[in-house]
């Protein structure tokens, strides 16, 4: 398996690891702009995910557990992949129509 380039490994170590949700601003907004319906945004809104966050190789893998629903990315750094979110969409990016939805964990 071919390594990551020094640089890239280095800018992912920090992030590795466990991590638990602390606070969270304008998700709500977030979603609303992505189409999310009132149920699922409420329900999205009082779950406090755990994000775990590992490295094999070229891949980052990112799980995500909570009482709602597991799931699951794996992408290679630098490259564009697609995601589906936990209530099935297909999304590409991490802002929608210039909301930016700000999440904060610390390490668990």
């Amino acid at each position: 398996v071919p390594h990551l380039p020094r640089k890239l490994s280095k800018m992912i170590e920090p992030f590795l690891g466990t991590w638990k949700l602390v606070s969270s601003e304008n998700f709500e907004d977030y979603m609303k702009e992505l189409g999310v319906d009132f149920a699922a945004r409420n329900a999205a809104g009082l779950v406090k995910p755990s994000v775990s966050i590992s490295l094999n190789g070229e891949k980052v893998t990112i799980q995500t557990e909570s009482s709602f629903k597991n799931t699951e990315i794996s992408f290679k750094l630098g490259e564009e992949f697609d995601e589906t979110t936990a209530d099935s969409r297909k999304v590409k990016e991490c802002t929608m129509n210039n909301v930016v939805s700000t999440r904060t964990y610390e390490k668990a």
